[in-house]
């Protein structure tokens, strides 16, 4: 089976280019080519979801949007290979490996773990979500999600988006996966470097869900919010939950997350303390920065309700001081947006310090120009 499904040999393993000189003299000059800057919303891209494929058919119907006018018109095999080649930029052979390992590690969980509330992987949004952010997913207006969202700090977003319900469940599904990690002795990989508690979701069959969640309900309000780091574009995820107390992890350190946008939801339950800081938001030049008095914003988490902040938007959790926290993390990231970004030199419509920075720059040429006029009318004055 080819790569798209199609009957007859498949390409070559190595780049997926197959063996076809004219198919390389095609590649060729199609690797020269550069994504648009900014996508066609006239073109509906093809759907890639029959296609056996290295990343989500959802990735390549987003990044298509995005090609080169002449290459739009191609065969879908052939802008398939295209995207498949930048967006390998991003993945090195020897991470390529260690995907692949992971997805046998996945799908080893998947045939073994017996789901305990099997509706949850549906994703039921009218069992999921309350009604007044259905509402305003469904209204899909800038007015309908400012209406629902509190911006207590200069890009940090709060709104309520989980029935009590839904909690509960999600809750008890970690608890039984945990438990069966438990009894069956499987050592099962934690969600990221900094956190010993917690599980991946995507683990244990809740990929679906989460890129429903994601393609649904989430980047419709970041395309609003945050469209200058790729809101509209959200096209993968890495989906989580960290627990906090006793016995578990009591804090977590400064950082920034490995996303453009993230949803961090609390599910429960009984706690005090561990209260999200954040410091302003900043490029890989200068994340260790220091930070200004209007950047220092301190969140207390509320169950059902979530915090939505760019993935660059530096912060940490406090201690949680007693009883039990268990949040739920959606990384989000565009493909297309970190393509772009290679091409940029200025952040400063997002990196706090990068604007600080060009004001300082426009303030000395003010402050330039206005001496040079000074002494101009001085010369003028004595002449």
């Amino acid at each position: 089976m080819s790569v798209d499904g199609r009957d007859g040999p498949a390409p070559a393993a190595g780049n997926g280019l197959g063996n076809s000189n004219n198919s390389a003299a095609a590649f060729v000059t199609m690797s020269s080519q550069r994504l648009r800057l900014n996508p066609n919303k006239e073109h509906k891209p093809e759907s890639y979801d029959d296609m056996q494929l290295d990343f989500s058919p959802s990735i390549f119907s987003s990044l298509e949007r995005y090609l080169p006018p002449n290459m739009l018109g191609m065969p879908r095999y052939d802008k398939v290979k295209f995207m498949r080649e930048i967006l390998l930029k991003y993945l090195p052979h020897g991470e390529r490996n260690r995907v692949q390992k992971h997805r046998d590690y996945r799908q080893k969980i998947i045939l073994n773990y017996q789901p305990l509330h099997k509706e949850l992987y549906l994703l039921d949004p009218a069992t999921t979500f309350v009604p007044a952010f259905l509402e305003a997913v469904n209204e899909n207006t800038e007015e309908s999600f400012k209406r629902i969202c509190s911006e207590p700090s200069p890009g940090i977003y709060t709104f309520e988006i989980f029935q009590p319900r839904f909690c509960e469940l999600l809750l008890a599904e970690v608890e039984n996966f945990e438990k069966w990690v438990g009894d069956s002795k499987y050592r099962i990989m934690r969600p990221n470097t900094m956190n010993r508690y917690g599980a991946v979701l995507d683990d244990f069959g809740l990929e679906t869900m989460l890129d429903k969640l994601l393609e649904g309900f989430v980047r419709p309000i970041a395309k609003e919010l945050f469209p200058e780091v790729g809101g509209s574009t959200l096209d993968s995820h890495h989906g989580f939950v960290v627990e906090y107390g006793n016995n578990r992890d009591l804090d977590l350190g400064f950082h920034v997350d490995d996303s453009e946008v993230t949803l961090n939801v609390c599910l429960g339950k009984q706690f005090s303390g561990g209260e999200l800081y954040f410091r302003g938001i900043r490029c890989d030049k200068h994340v260790n920065s220091g930070s200004r008095p209007e950047e220092v914003f301190d969140y207390s988490h509320t169950p059902g309700y979530a915090v939505l902040h760019r993935g660059r938007h530096r912060h940490g959790a406090k201690a949680t001081t007693s009883g039990h926290r268990v949040n739920l993390l959606l990384w989000c990231r565009s493909s297309v947006f970190r393509e772009m970004r290679k091409y940029q030199k200025d952040f400063s419509n997002w990196c706090g310090e990068c604007l600080h920075e060009k004001k300082e720059r426009q303030r000395m040429s003010i402050t330039a120009t206005k001496q040079e006029l000074l002494l101009r009318k001085d010369d003028e004055s004595t002449a």
